[in-house]
């Protein structure tokens, strides 16, 4: 047995040991008046987690997968650019086969009366673009007979820079009347011709920028100037029969209401190499055809590829 003072020190051992665990492995036995020492961040957080109960697990990230598309070397060399859809109207080359087909006899009145045909083909070049200009002006708003008319009686009195700037307004009026709005246009023309003296040296300018400036001259007038005066195809020119034929035909993706419209939507689409001989086709189509009132739909090849036709 025990003596008296062997238990009580095996009793005050066991109280030590008790106190030694409950503090946690490694801890030594704590100093009267010692204060606990402050737990680390992540200690803290643990007991914190303890208090309040069982902890949720976090939810598993999900991995997002993008796909890159691959360097040429990947590729290989031949594989073949991305292409990007261009919208173009249903039918328009057939259409247009129709239109040419009817237009082969050349007889309307843009085929032997129109700009090409008004200029004095023997005069000195910067005379005949100065021709081809005033021709231009001139037809606006009016039929190509009547143009054709009053280039002659310009012609005959020597139509030059200088010999209309020598002319006065009145003796310039009756010459080309009745072209459309002729009191507008011998202001222009004297204006014009004015410009084209002192900037120019008497020759017209060779861009669709220098050429709108002018007075009285507008974005179909420059592009057949750019055209037939300079040999120079810089846009599809566009007049009321063309932007009207063009939205007959759906020719735009969507309706357009001027032509300077109209020339915008079919730039996006038609092949460049058609651009010079567009406005001539369907300016002789929509003089002899589809007229504005009253088309002849009944003898026109493309009655059953029009969205219009098929309303009337």
């Amino acid at each position: 047995m025990c003596s008296p003072q062997e238990f009580g020190m095996n009793a005050w051992s066991a109280r030590m040991l008790t106190r030694s665990r409950s503090r946690g492995p490694g801890a030594g036995p704590r100093r009267c008046g010692e204060e606990p020492e402050p737990l680390r961040r992540g200690e803290a957080a643990a007991e914190r987690r303890k208090s309040h109960g069982p902890v949720k697990h976090r939810r598993k990230a999900q991995r997002l997968c993008v796909a890159y598309e691959g360097s040429d070397s990947e590729k290989g060399e031949g594989a073949e650019p991305l292409k990007v859809p261009v919208w173009e109207p249903q039918d328009w080359q057939q259409q247009l086969a129709n239109i040419r087909a009817m237009r082969s006899k050349k007889d309307a009145p843009v085929d032997h009366l129109g700009v090409e045909h008004c200029y004095d083909s023997s005069a000195p070049p910067k005379v005949r673009r100065y021709q081809v200009l005033l021709s231009l002006m001139l037809s606006s708003q009016t039929k190509d007979q009547v143009t054709a008319g009053a280039m002659q009686r310009l012609r005959a009195q020597g139509l030059t820079v200088d010999s209309i700037l020598q002319t006065d307004d009145a003796t310039l009026g009756k010459l080309i009347y009745p072209v459309g709005f002729w009191r507008s246009k011998v202001k222009y023309i004297k204006q014009t011709s004015a410009i084209l003296q002192q900037r120019y040296g008497g020759d017209i300018p060779a861009s669709v920028a220098e050429l709108v400036a002018l007075p009285g001259v507008g974005p179909k007038m420059a592009h057949l100037a750019m055209a037939v005066a300079w040999g120079t195809v810089s846009g599809i020119a566009v007049d009321t029969h063309v932007h009207r034929i063009a939205n007959r035909l759906r020719w735009t993706k969507k309706a357009t209401k001027s032509p300077e419209e109209t020339r915008a939507a079919l730039e996006e689409w038609l092949p460049r190499e058609l651009w010079h001989e567009i406005n001539g086709l369907l300016v002789g189509f929509g003089q002899q055809t589809c007229l504005p009132v009253h088309p002849r739909c009944q003898g026109c090849l493309n009655q059953a590829l029009c969205p219009t036709a098929q309303g009337l």
